[in-house]
Formats: structure tokens, sequence, C-alpha cells
């Protein structure tokens, strides 16, 4: 989640395509700025309808021209993930409209209806919401779509781990040769594939950490199918990083108290788990700046890399 500041504002052109849009009479009176994606830039988008009341929406758009390559066939794939999740009971955003290839925007881009809630980052109160992470993930991986999303990418390799400087070379080595077997076999689900606190917006009642409840999942745009596993080693990772390996580890058993299934094999369960971690190698340094503009100044990237190796230590130490 990276605080695009530097994001340019809303172009006649985008602003022209927002307008064509909304319902008569409404107009666009504000867009500010979102910690949002790595990838793109958000905003908010105040919009005063025809009777003075006003409502929020989201503007997402990919600015950066390293991810430019990319954008057409992610918000294709957002589109078609937020159309099947409509009247699920999932809570995901509506969409308005998508200008994938940018044929009417300055740069490809989706409109969607905004959620409540936010973002929650803060070690305060991770025992209550890692339950509600796992119940919530469950419900995405029991969806049925009548047609699949395209199956799952794994990019990361043995070649391209980034084993951090310091690290337990033993268990890295180890964990490595892991991934550098076949992927065992798996029974698919549909999954999120981003699916981590950075993407799930609670609403905190009277601030209460106690009182968390999801009101959002947002940024479908990897939507895929695959191993339950995989989602679940994401986000296990993910709260690794953040709030130490032990809720790395505490989200798998979450997620099976939830109703979740994994893989019955330990050896399947840790190839999932381990791939992963290390994908997560390659991500460090963006990662961790996005944390600490959202609120987490101590997760320096050195912070992280600690916390990913000892995860990923734990991990295959507990394999026996």
């Amino acid at each position: 989640m990276t605080d695009h500041d530097e994001a340019p504002p809303v172009s006649p052109s985008t602003l022209s395509w927002v307008n064509r849009h909304l319902e008569v009479g409404e107009r666009v009176v504000r867009a500010e700025t979102l910690h949002g994606g790595i990838t793109a830039a958000m905003r908010r988008l105040t919009v005063v309808t025809r009777n003075g009341t006003t409502r929020d929406l989201v503007l997402r758009s990919f600015v950066d021209p390293f991810y430019l390559d990319h954008a057409e066939d992610w918000l294709n794939r957002e589109t078609g993930a937020l159309a099947l999740l409509r009247g699920t009971g999932i809570p995901a955003p509506a969409l308005v409209a998508v200008d994938p290839a940018a044929e009417q925007c300055e740069y490809p881009s989706l409109l969607m209806t905004h959620l409540p809630g936010r973002t929650v980052l803060d070690d305060a109160g991770v025992e209550t919401r890692v339950p509600l992470l796992a119940r919530q993930l469950v419900a995405i991986h029991a969806l049925r779509p009548a047609e699949r999303p395209r199956e799952y990418v794994a990019l990361t390799t043995a070649d391209t781990v980034a084993t951090p400087e310091g690290a337990d070379a033993a268990a890295w080595a180890a964990a490595i040769d892991v991934i550098r077997r076949p992927a065992p076999p798996y029974e698919g689900r549909f999954l999120h594939r981003d699916f981590q606190p950075g993407n799930v917006l609670f609403d905190l009642e009277s601030g209460d950490p106690a009182g968390a409840r999801i009101t959002g999942v947002v940024d479908w745009a990897a939507t895929s199918w695959g191993p339950a596993d995989l989602d679940v080693a994401h986000c296990s990772t993910t709260l690794a990083l953040l709030h130490g390996p032990a809720w790395g580890l505490r989200f798998t058993e979450a997620y099976e108290e939830a109703g979740g299934v994994l893989a019955a094999d330990p050896g399947e369960r840790l190839y999932w788990q381990v791939r992963d971690g290390l994908a997560s190698s390659e991500e460090v340094r963006p990662v961790a700046q996005a944390w600490r503009e959202a609120g987490r100044t101590e997760l320096t990237t050195r912070a992280v890399q600690e916390r990913l190796d000892a995860y990923v230590t734990a991990l295959m130490h507990a394999r026996g």
C-alpha cells in the first residue's frame, strides 16, 4: 500500500469520463488521494447528488509506467471478479465503469463504489482481527463461479529468491530446495490472490479493537483459481511481517478453525507456505516503505527482512 502523494491530479479527460457515468444532476466536487495499492493510484471522489447529499466513489488508475503493460489485463480481471461477486455476500465494491485500455481516460482506470471502513495495520487488536480474516477467506474460497478465473501464477523461482543479509543460511537453502520441486496436486478454489490486511477494510466501533468487523475486501485484480493453501500462505506471510512470525503461524490455525480445508500432507502444505514466504523476499523494500507511510514507522526494510527470516526459519523448523 503506497501513499501516492506524487500521483497527478485527475485529468480533464478522466474527469469527463467519470462524469459520463454519474447520475443526472451529479458532479464531482472533490478528489482525495488514498493510501492505495502499490501498483495503482487510488482516489476517493466525492460526488454531490441532485438533492444536495453526497456519496463517494473510488477511482483506480495505473499511472506508473512500470505497471502499464499489465494494466489492461488486471483491470479486465478485476471487472470480471466484481461482476461475479455481486450478490454473493462477499463485501466487495460494485463496478461503476472501466476503461482498461485508456481509450477515454488519461490512464487505464476503474471506477467503483466506495466501501465504509479502513485498513488496520496496527498491532493492537490483531488477536481479534485474525479470526475475522480467516472466516472471511473461508467464505471467499467457498464461492463456486460458473466460469472459473484463470489458473494462478507463481512467478518466484529458486533463482529469484532474495535471501536477506544475515539470514539463517541453512533454513533458506532448505526452503529454496522445497520450491525446486513440482507444485503438489490440489483441489482448486476461487482465490483472491492478494488477501491480506492491506486489502481488507474494518469498522472499529468507538475505536475499540475488540469490536472490529469487516466491511470490505478490495483489490480483486489478481483473482485466480488454485489451492486454498496459496491464499492462506499469502495472508500468513503478511501477518508475520506486520505483527511477528507467531501471527503468521496462527493464521493457518484460525483458517482451519473457521472451517477451511488445507492440504492434509504436511509436505504439500509446507510447499505453499514456503513458496509465498520466499516470494515476499523480492518485495520487502516497497512493502516496508508502504507500511511506514501508513504509520508503521518502525517497520524499516531491515526490520521486515528480519521478521521474514524468522518466519521462514520457523516454517522449516516446524517440519521437523
